[in-house]
């Protein structure tokens, strides 16, 4: 009996990763959100309806947790494409011991070494108006089309399998 509640207790917990690591099956819209960049002045994701976004959305008290899949796909430029612009987002409110002054100046210092896209979420306003649902002590990945349509996320670390399923995902829109 003990064996068949683990079973089943892996199995739901394999369903749900799969889930959260998956294309959405309907594609939902989301509006541009008001937040901030990282001097804390207000700010919208660039590039709106123009090309598709691909966000890194990212708790920063736990800033490594998928830095390798992050590496590799920078290394392979599996997800680089002319109809993609990548970003980062910091999670502000999810890390209330890390004072926001100064995470703000760590992100600010790694945009000018490498010239990246990276605002502020001070309020956890992009999970709240997209539906994310909790994103703290979390890495998210997030895809939103042209289209402003929410087309992918995933959450929390990425196994092999969600890497297959990202880069399917992501495919059409690169």
């Amino acid at each position: 009996m003990k064996l068949k509640s683990i079973i089943l207790i892996v199995a739901a917990l394999i369903s749900v990763s799969a889930i959260s690591a998956q294309p959405l099956s309907e594609p939902r819209k989301v509006n541009n959100p008001q937040i901030t960049d990282l001097k804390n002045n207000p700010a919208q994701l660039p590039h709106w309806g123009e090309v598709n976004l691909l966000i890194f959305y990212a708790d920063p008290d736990h800033p490594s947790q998928c830095a390798e899949f992050c590496r590799d796909m920078e290394d392979n430029h599996r997800a680089a494409g002319d109809n993609i612009y990548g970003l980062g987002i910091v999670n502000l409110k999810d890390a209330p011991l890390l004072p926001n002054a100064i995470v703000r100046k760590i992100a600010y210092n790694r945009t000018k070494k490498n010239g990246a896209t990276i605002l502020a979420d001070p309020d956890r306003i992009i999970p709240d108006q997209w539906g994310l649902g909790d994103c703290n002590n979390k890495f998210t990945m997030i895809l939103i089309s042209k289209e402003g349509e929410l087309v992918y996320y995933h959450k929390g670390e990425f196994s092999k399998e969600d890497e297959i399923e990202f880069y399917k995902a992501i495919e059409p829109y690169r």
